[in-house]
């Protein structure tokens, strides 16, 4: 590839490409966002790699990146890692790992969203992760068939948090169907009953720690949208918590959208009033498209209140 430095239009098109990435990240939904921060984690690590490849570093089969984000089955380790029981559930070693996690995450993850909010759904994408991890850590230190692995065992991957999107999603409307290519129509109960029954036979097979967090994420889906139909979000702590750390690296911007008395104004400024008032309504509108009406903060709320009443 070669790269002309005179030409403006190719870094231009280089910057277009990363701002719409960046415009991405930021409009998106959060479904748009866990997909992209497990690709970001992963390429990071890959990199990581190439480049401790080029300078020799030759460590052991596990980078120590990987060792220092995985979260270990091991209570003692975990005293030392405590974060690896968020940073598994972003965390993929093979291209098909992360492909399959981030396919299935996709399609159920899309087909939730019809049906529920963004909040839910990153809610239920980490608390379902933490009870994956949970899971494992717990068989791991109890059944006798691990005492001799639990040492240098350890989990990784998005699996479990998935599992608990699909679990939810399934739970909440099983008689939703996909349309596959040669089979048609089929209702997505019968993928969870799949996914459930293939993780419980396997275990003696192989990745045992890895298809028990499955069941663990996959618990946590079902007992939220069970608590959910008797009225009970049991996220709903989870989400204050989200919204006070996050608060704190959100600057809140003072929106002032004044509906001033038209009588005593010009046309231009009329114009020009009404114009500025309907981009921002307009605005707020795509917000609630998007994210809903409660992801709307008080002054927009105020605003859109103001809107609906105003008569011209």
């Amino acid at each position: 590839m070669s790269v002309n430095f005179n030409n403006p239009y190719q870094s231009y098109s280089n910057q277009n490409i990363w701002d719409g990435i960046k415009n991405s990240f930021k409009e998106g939904s959060n479904l748009t966002k866990l997909i992209y921060i497990n690709l970001g984690v992963f390429l990071i690590v890959k990199i990581l790699n190439v480049f401790s490849f080029f300078i020799g570093v030759q460590g052991n089969q596990v980078s120590f990146i990987v060792h220092w984000l995985s979260v270990p089955a091991d209570t003692s380790a975990l005293l030392g890692r405590p974060w690896t029981v968020f940073s598994y559930m972003f965390l993929h070693e093979g291209f098909w790992h992360i492909l399959i996690n981030m396919l299935w995450l996709f399609l159920f993850g899309r087909i939730f969203l019809t049906y529920l909010d963004q909040k839910k759904l990153l809610s239920i994408y980490i608390l379902g992760g933490l009870t994956g991890a949970a899971t494992y850590i717990f068989a791991y230190n109890i059944f006798p068939v691990f005492q001799d692995v639990r040492f240098g065992a350890y989990a990784l991957g998005a699996s479990a948090s998935v599992m608990a999107i699909v679990l939810a999603t399934v739970v909440y409307a099983p008689n939703h169907q996909f349309h596959l290519i040669f089979i048609g129509p089929i209702k997505i109960k019968y993928f969870a009953i799949f996914f459930i029954i293939s993780d419980i036979i396997n275990i003696p097979d192989g990745n045992a720690g890895g298809h028990i967090a499955h069941l663990g994420g996959a618990f946590y889906g079902w007992l939220f949208i069970s608590q959910l139909r008797k009225g009970k979000d049991i996220s709903s702590g989870f989400n204050s918590l989200m919204d006070s750390f996050f608060g704190l690296f959100t600057r809140k911007k003072k929106m002032k959208v004044s509906y001033k008395n038209t009588r005593n104004m010009s046309d231009e400024e009329y114009n020009k009033s009404k114009k500025v008032n309907q981009e921002e309504l307009n605005r707020i509108l795509d917000k609630i498209a998007k994210s809903g009406y409660d992801s709307l903060s008080k002054e927009e709320k105020e605003i859109l209140f103001k809107s609906s009443n105003q008569k011209e």
